[in-house]
Order: structure tokens, then C-alpha cells, then sequence
């Protein structure tokens, strides 16, 4: 009987943790796993549903969407450049306990995400056109519809790139800036060689915040231009609205696209943060 005990096989317990795991497993099953094979089933389909790249030629060979493309770079690093350099002395100046003593000023940094992006982009288009109409008499939007993209892109995720420039530099060592100077470097040589490596982390990581979510964003684009020009994102909602029979496979090739650049972007990211890592260690 000893014998035949020990031989049954055991009762396996209930995994509570593991359990918990379940609704975050369902939840990227729907919403992430079925969206992304979706995704690559149309881009490699026709609008019969048979397999094809057409939709892959279409892309890569039409002129306008090399030019979309472009216009997508050259939009998001702009964004991504002004960014930084607005975010950067104000990040510096709100870590700065002699100029920020009660953090009142972060959170006035920080008051304009909690309304709605929608109406800020419209708030803010109302208020250019207005500026440029009432000085110059035309509307920027519609004359320099670009240049009012960058605009309201800058304004818009700003917040994006002043919070982790922020954190990081909550971090920076005070005493090694003060050894700087006390050795001699000048207030240049102390920001190049002391304070950029030291928030580099946070220069990367608030360029990713800002350069992806404008590769992707369409709703500022729209508004921001009178709907008169287009990014890859703005170009997608197009195809996956109105662009006829093959709008599917269209916005699903321009999808891969975009999810590629992103990718690279990540990579690079982490790149440039063990670059960061391993130059850190060497400073001193």
C-alpha cells in the first residue's frame, strides 16, 4: 500500500501566479498578436485575398510615397531636434532646486497633457492662424502648411521630452560638475565633458519619445495643415478609410514600414545607451 502511494501521481497545485499572467496573455492575444498578423496577411495579399506583393511594388515604386516617406523623416527629426533643444535648458532649470524649490513649475510643464491632444492641436492652429492673419494676413497652415506641423508637434509632445531629460538629470553626481570647475574647465568645458555624458541617457531616451510618436501620429498633421499634406501615418489612415479595394493591403505595407523604422530606432537606442554606459565609466 506504501509502495502504491508513493507510485500515484501527484495532484499538480494551482498556479495563483501564474494565473495572473492570464488576462495580460488574452489581452496581447487580441490586441496586439491577432492586429500584427492581420497586418502582414493584407500586406501580402490582393484585394482578392490571393498571395501577391503588387501592393509592395506599389509602395516602392510610386514617387509620391518615397516623398511621404521622406516628408516623415524630415518631419520627425525636425520635431525631434526642437524638442530637445527646448526641453534640455528646461529640464535643467526644473531640476535646479536654487530655481524650482516647490517642483510648482514642473507641474505647470506638465499641466497640458492632461487635456486632450485634439484640442490643444486645434487650440493651437486657431491661435497661429490668428498670430500670422492679424501680422502678415495669410494663414500659416494653409501657406506653410510644414512648418505649422512641426509646430504643433513640438508642442505637442514637449512633455515627452522634458520628463526624462528631468529624471536624469535629478540623477546627475553635483560633485563632479564641481570638480570640473575646480580643475579648471570653464562653463563650456564643464556642460561638453561633465553634464552631456552624465545626461546622455536622458537625451536618448527623450528622442525615442518624440521621434516615434511622430512617425505614426496623423490627427496633428491633419489639423495642423487643413488636411493638404501627409506623413506615413496620415497616408495609412487614408488608404485604411478610403483607399478603394486594395486600401487594406496599402495601409498594411506602409504598417511594416513604419513598424521597421520604429524597430531600428529601438535598436539604435540601445546602442547609443551601452555607448553611453561604457563611456560613463571612463570619464573620471
Amino acid at each position: 500500500m506504501a509502495e502504491l502511494a508513493l507510485n500515484a501521481p501527484k495532484k499538480r497545485r494551482f498556479n495563483f501566479r501564474g494565473s495572473l499572467c492570464m488576462p495580460y496573455a488574452v489581452f496581447m492575444l487580441l490586441f496586439v498578436i491577432v492586429p500584427l498578423a492581420l497586418i502582414v496577411y493584407f500586406a501580402f495579399t490582393d484585394a482578392a485575398g490571393h498571395f501577391s506583393f503588387d501592393s509592395w511594388k506599389n509602395i516602392f515604386t510610386s514617387p509620391e510615397k518615397w516623398k511621404v516617406i521622406g516628408m516623415t523623416f524630415v518631419v520627425a527629426a525636425s520635431t525631434t531636434f526642437f524638442c530637445i533643444l527646448i526641453a534640455y535648458p528646461v529640464a535643467f532649470i526644473l531640476s535646479n532646486s536654487k530655481f524650482n524649490k516647490n517642483k510648482i513649475l514642473v507641474y505647470i510643464f506638465l499641466l497640458p497633457m492632461w487635456i486632450n491632444f485634439v484640442i490643444r492641436t486645434i487650440g493651437l492652429k486657431d491661435l497661429l492662424n490668428g498670430t500670422t492673419n492679424a501680422i502678415f494676413g495669410w494663414d500659416i497652415t494653409a501657406k506653410y502648411p510644414y512648418i505649422a506641423i512641426i509646430i504643433g508637434m513640438v508642442y505637442d509632445y514637449l512633455p515627452f521630452a522634458i520628463l526624462p531629460l528631468y529624471n536624469q538629470m535629478l540623477k546627475m553626481d553635483k560633485n563632479q560638475i564641481e570638480a570640473a570647475a575646480d580643475l579648471g574647465a570653464n562653463p563650456f568645458q564643464v556642460f561638453i565633458k561633465t553634464i552631456i555624458p552624465m545626461t546622455f541617457p536622458g537625451i536618448v531616451s527623450a528622442c525615442m519619445m518624440t521621434f516615434m510618436p511622430t512617425m505614426s501620429s496623423y490627427v496633428i498633421v491633419y489639423h495642423m495643415s487643413n488636411g493638404s499634406s501627409m506623413i506615413i501615418g496620415s497616408l495609412i489612415e487614408l488608404y485604411i478609410n478610403s483607399g478603394g479595394a486594395d486600401g487594406y493591403n496599402l495601409g498594411s505595407v506602409l504598417s511594416i514600414v513604419m513598424l521597421a523604422i520604429i524597430g531600428i530606432s529601438i535598436l539604435v537606442q540601445k546602442l547609443l545607451d551601452k555607448k553611453g554606459e561604457s563611456g560613463k565609466e571612463g570619464i573620471w
